[in-house]
C-alpha cells in the first residue's frame, strides 16, 4: 500500500475516530488531541501495518493503546481542586521518593532486598517492574508465559516474606 493510499484510509476514518476518542474521553478538545495522536502513530507506524489485516481496528487499537498509556501517565499526577473561586487545578507528581530520608532508605532497602532475589526470579521481576509486559518477559528470556506470571508472583511473595508484611 503506498503513503497516499495508506493516508487516504485513515482519513477515511475520520468520523469514526471522533466518536471512539470521545466515547474515551468525554471532551471534545481531549478526544481530538487523541485523534490527532492516532494518526501521527499510524502514519510513524505504517510499515508494521500487514495489507491484510483489519485496517480500521489496527488504528483503533492504536487509538486505545494509546489513551490507555496516556491515562496510566497521568494517573501518576495528582489533581487537586484549590476551593477558591478561581477553581485552580493544581498538578502535582506524586511519586517524590526521595523527598525524606525514611523514604530514600525504603527505596535503597527494597533495591537491595530484591537483588538478593535468585537470579532466574531477580530478572523477570526487575523487567516486570520496569515496564515490560509478561508476553515481552516471555519471548525475551525464552519463558513461557506462565512461568513468568509464576517468577513475578514467587518474587513478591519472597519480597513480603522479608519485609515481614
Amino acid at each position: 500500500m503506498t503513503r497516499i493510499e495508506f493516508s487516504g484510509r485513515l482519513l477515511s476514518l475520520e468520523h469514526v475516530l471522533g466518536k471512539f476518542a470521545y466515547s474515551l474521553t468525554r471532551g471534545k478538545a481531549d478526544a481530538e488531541d487523541l485523534v490527532q495522536e492516532t494518526y501521527l502513530k499510524a502514519l510513524w507506524n505504517q510499515d508494521k501495518y500487514v495489507n491484510n489485516e483489519n485496517f480500521k481496528a489496527w488504528v483503533l487499537t492504536i487509538m486505545k493503546n494509546t489513551f490507555i498509556n496516556d491515562y496510566r501517565r497521568s494517573s501518576r499526577l495528582c489533581m487537586r481542586n484549590d476551593q477558591s473561586e478561581e477553581s485552580y487545578y493544581i498538578n502535582r507528581v506524586i511519586s517524590s521518593w526521595f523527598d525524606d530520608p525514611d523514604s530514600a532508605y525504603s527505596v535503597l532497602e527494597m533495591s537491595q532486598l530484591i537483588n538478593r532475589l535468585n537470579e532466574k526470579f531477580r530478572i523477570v521481576f526487575k523487567m516486570h517492574y520496569n515496564g515490560y509486559k509478561y508476553r515481552e518477559i516471555a519471548s525475551v528470556l525464552n519463558l513461557n508465559i506462565g512461568t513468568v506470571k509464576n517468577r513475578i508472583f514467587l518474587s513478591r511473595k519472597q519480597l513480603r516474606e522479608q519485609l515481614d508484611l
